[in-house]
């Protein structure tokens, strides 16, 4: 600001008023432009929060998935029901099931999920556990490799189906015959996967405990959207027997709940649809399947659980599985039990694609 010393312009006298007001001016004219230097923190804080706005719409931008495609939906629905494999006119057409359609970014019916299954605390529980991480990986890498080469025409995601909660056979503290994994460890698992780009899968043996009182435990890896679900009625012991004695059982009011459950996450979250997976090898152990719920947010795949020879698997698949149809099928594969009688194997991907409707999961123990 500059004053006038001009004659002409008369003699302006400058008294303390004048002059406090004078600064009060250049101080609020230099506060306008030079904001940020006489509020450093706001002003950080406002630019921290814009910029942190501004990434999270470019995030939104890059990974917000396309819109489902419905129609290559029911094109690969149908394809998965299998029945051009067949000339047969009497067998009810059960497949694909008409139900709701999934939200954006399911894997399902897209990809075929590969899975190895197991523990870190046990070689005995499946390959998941049984082979070093290095050996494992690759082990799953060419079974993977196999799938594609079987099915050129359904692309592949690996998966590593965790067991988080054993079913055990003591009561344990509570009484409850199931224990709890650790975080360390499933965090272990987790690592493993990014090393292959697989998806988890946490699976849950309640032995004597519920859905209810297990599921939230794990909740926060249940926000991640790469983790889903997996349930096993063999050791859900509603009669209140220890695990292992009798097969468990659960109902379509217990598989509904872990749908649910899954689903408020996923909309809460703004996360993909997650997959639940749920094991069966006979009747009693799923009760009431046409009151099972498919959710846009819960893709349900149905897994045939039980080893042996080829001809025992096939049966219990369309004794058990096929002919109860709720939303996808599964299959489980052992590197130990298929061999366990004389004279058996363990099936190729090509004859398990033979069969119908065609697993879109498939497990190896």
């Amino acid at each position: 600001m500059k004053l006038s010393t001009n004659p002409a312009a008369g003699k302006k006298k400058w008294n303390s008023k004048s002059v406090l007001l004078v600064a009060i001016g250049c101080l609020l004219v230099f506060g306008a432009v030079n904001y940020e230097y006489v509020f450093p923190q706001e002003v950080y804080e406002a630019k921290a929060g814009a910029k942190k706005e501004a990434a999270f719409q470019k995030i939104s931008t890059i990974v917000a998935p396309p819109a489902l495609d419905k129609e290559a939906y029911d094109r690969k629905s149908e394809q998965l029901a299998n029945y051009a494999s067949t000339t047969s006119t009497t067998t009810p057409r059960l497949w694909p099931v008409k139900t709701v359609y999934p939200n954006a970014g399911a894997i399902l019916p897209f990809k075929r999920v590969i899975a190895y299954y197991g523990n870190l605390y046990s070689t005995r529980m499946g390959a998941l556990g049984e082979y070093p991480e290095a050996e494992m990986l690759s082990r799953l890498k060419a079974e993977v490799n196999r799938w594609e080469a079987a099915d050129p025409t359904t692309p592949v995601v690996p998966a590593l189906h965790y067991i988080a909660v054993t079913a055990q056979g003591s009561a344990g503290e509570d009484g409850k015959y199931r224990l709890r994994m650790p975080d360390s460890e499933i965090d272990k698992v987790l690592k493993m996967a990014e090393k292959i780009n697989a998806i988890v899968f946490l699976d849950i043996q309640v032995g004597l405990s519920t859905l209810q009182a297990e599921l939230p435990v794990y909740e926060k890896y249940f926000k991640m959207p790469n983790v889903h679900l997996g349930i096993d009625p063999e050791f859900s012991m509603k009669t209140g027997k220890k695990p292992g004695s009798v097969i468990g059982t659960f109902d379509a009011a217990d598989i509904n709940y872990a749908a649910e459950y899954l689903a408020k996450l996923v909309k809460e979250n703004n996360l993909p649809p997650k997959i639940l997976v749920i094991h069966r090898f006979t009747q009693p152990m799923v009760t009431n399947y046409r009151q099972i719920r498919p959710l846009p947010e819960v893709q349900i795949v149905m897994h045939m659980d039980g080893w042996g020879g080829v001809a025992e698997k096939i049966g219990t698949y369309n004794a058990f599985i096929a002919p109860q149809p709720v939303q996808f099928t599964g299959f489980k594969l052992f590197y130990k039990n298929d061999f366990r009688l004389p004279g058996t194997r363990i099936m190729t991907p090509a004859e398990i694609l033979r069969l119908q409707p065609q697993p879109i999961y498939i497990q190896y123990q």
